[in-house]
């Protein structure tokens, strides 16, 4: 399978530009991904994670892994 990668600017429609992308024959899906936003919060969830594993904290590493997976902001 192959894959196309589009960066996109801060005011473009992303919702309309995956509706025309859908309408092109061979394209069976389109995800949008935010990985500036996504990779920031999960990179700081897991550097807070080994901090909280050392001191014995897993409360808290399980409640903010599960906060930084379920909030994802659209």
């Amino acid at each position: 399978m192959k894959s196309l990668k589009i960066n996109l600017e801060e005011q473009a429609s992303v919702e309309k530009l995956a509706e025309l992308l859908i309408q092109i024959k061979g394209i069976r899906s389109v995800e949008i991904m935010d990985e500036a936003q996504t990779e920031s919060d999960l990179k700081k969830a897991v550097t807070k994670g080994k901090e909280q594993l050392k001191s014995g904290d897993f409360d808290g590493l399980v409640n903010d892994l599960f906060d930084t997976f379920l909030n994802k902001k659209p």
